[in-house]
């Protein structure tokens, strides 16, 4: 174990590449050059509000010391960090946006332990170069959301990015929560976020834009180098791009699964490693909703809706090969690669709704079945997370009325006739094949508990959460930070596992959010 400010940080990204090593923060263009420095900007008092203690024992990272918690918020910066916000690219909302780059993230540099090497990157931290007109600071707010759904979503299983620490700065941030013209001042914070590598497409898409073959290539081969390093033979660009694809419909899927909506989907949030990454206007699902968007700012096409994931990624790495094929005189060998999203995504979905349906195998007539939940699940959009427990747990004797009574609390309107027919037909239906396709009721329980989680940190529960920081009460963000550890536990924490209330439906915080949330 080593304490932060004691640790020999690694620099291979900056010294890999040509950056801005100006220190200047004015917004601006850098063509031509992959980062700029961007030193933290101090804030008045820092309080370390969490640590990640499961996170910092892999790392091998001590508890932070008062000289750690000044890393932590940005107050100081060791003889080996080389502090500096990447700059990328992007295709926001469908459209090009240009060169973007890291307006409110600081890399500190690279933290080597038993479990690899891994970016150290502070949130919140002041402006960079491309902070355009904003402060590059963050709000207690989305820095709690960030930092408790990264650790939420490692739990769950899914590929993400992690949160190290959540730091309160002290300071007062001022923040138009819905652009809508109210400001109003809110406590800031930073947050320590992990990964592996926060390189994202729009780090290519911004090379190709420029047409910087040479810079282009070179960060491809450093990319395969470093984190694909069986990579080896001919043609490694393409079967690189063809593992980013089969990774980001791996990741769609397991969003799928647990009813995860990202909320802003642009190219520059989509990892290269295929990590769920940059948390702002998400949400779980509550009802099961194929149009739920939980970003105002994706209203009213609601592009990045729960049901639209799939396609979208299938898009986003569309961009992507795009960007690349600067590379390529032909480029039929990379689009016979982004075919292969279709097949992946399918085989990674079936698989999943297989597990979560409890069946062994999932044939023509499993498919079959599978639609039929889809189907039926969007009309009658029970709570999705409560009715995937239940579902494992059916009762013995298989009548309308028991199915009606048994799934009764995951409903959030009580359903019509026609409703019920549906339902009960549904689940008699699967009963039956549930029967016939598995080895034991009890295997086939355990496998659904093991891939349905029980808890999932629901938008209202983390605007319960935040308010209470705010007052100084941190009873329920401790809560959920212990509960988020367990999520496929069987039972505790009995008052998370609760639909969402109807004060919270409209609520701002709990059903809609902006992407500055």
């Amino acid at each position: 174990m080593t304490a932060l400010h004691k640790k020999e940080f690694g620099n291979a990204f900056t010294e890999a590449f040509e950056g801005d090593d100006s220190g200047d923060r004015t917004p601006r263009q850098t063509p031509g050059k992959l980062y700029s420095k961007a030193q933290p900007t101090p804030v008045s008092a820092p309080q370390l509000l969490s640590w990640s203690k499961n996170l910092a024992e892999e790392l091998e990272i001590t508890y932070p010391s008062p000289e750690d918690l000044e890393i932590l918020a940005g107050n100081r910066v060791t003889k080996s960090m080389r502090p500096y916000a990447s700059c990328y690219a992007g295709h926001q909302f469908g459209n090009w946006a240009g060169q973007l780059g890291d307006g409110r993230a600081i890399n500190l540099g690279e933290w080597s332990s038993k479990k690899g090497i891994f970016e150290l990157q502070l949130k919140g931290a002041g402006p960079t170069a491309y902070s355009r007109h904003a402060d590059g600071r963050a709000v207690l707010r989305s820095s709690v959301r960030e930092y408790l759904m990264s650790e939420a979503m490692h739990h769950l299983g899914i590929p993400t990015t992690r949160a190290l620490a959540l730091v309160a700065t002290g300071d007062q941030i001022l923040r138009d929560m819905f652009y809508n013209g109210n400001p109003a001042f809110e406590p800031g914070a930073i947050v320590t976020r992990v990964a592996p590598s926060f390189l994202r497409f729009g780090n290519f898409e911004l090379l190709a834009a420029q047409q910087d073959r040479v810079q282009l290539e070179q960060l491809i081969n450093w990319t395969i180098d470093r984190y694909f390093p069986h990579l080896t033979e001919e043609n490694r660009i393409l079967k690189w791009f063809a593992e980013v694809v089969e990774k980001t419909a791996f990741l769609m899927s397991e969003w799928q699964r647990v009813g995860f909506v990202h909320g802003v989907m642009n190219t520059d949030n989509m990892s290269i490693l295929g990590l769920t990454i940059d948390y702002g206007p998400y949400s779980f699902l509550d009802n099961y909703d194929h149009n739920f968007t939980p970003n105002t700012t994706d209203l009213p096409g609601r592009r990045y809706a729960f049901g639209n994931q799939p396609s979208i990624g299938y898009w986003n790495l569309g961009r992507l090969a795009n960007a690349i094929s600067l590379l390529f005189e032909e480029t039929e060998g990379l689009e016979e690669v982004l075919s292969t999203y279709e097949k992946h995504f399918w085989d990674h979905y079936y698989g999943m709704m297989g597990r979560k349906l409890g069946l062994d195998q999932v044939g023509k007539e499993e498919k079959e079945l599978i639609s039929d939940f889809e189907k039926a699940l969007s009309g009658i959009q029970p709570d999705m997370t409560i009715f995937y427990r239940l579902l494992a747990d059916l009762p013995s004797e298989i009548t309308p009325e028991n199915i009606l009574q048994h799934f009764a609390p995951s409903f959030y309107h009580d359903l019509k006739p026609v409703e019920e027919d549906l339902f009960t037909k549904l689940i008699t239906d699967y009963a039956k094949r549930r029967k016939t396709n598995n080895t034991s009721p009890e295997a086939s329980r355990n496998l659904m508990n093991r891939n349905n989680p029980r808890i999932i940190l629901r938008n209202y529960l983390l605007h319960e959460a935040i308010e209470g920081l705010e007052k100084g009460d941190n009873s329920l963000f401790e809560k959920l930070q212990k509960a988020m550890q367990a999520p496929y536990a069987g039972q505790g924490f009995e008052e998370l596992v609760k639909k969402r209330p109807q004060w919270a439906e409209t609520k701002a915080g709990c059903s809609m959010l902006s992407c500055s949330s």
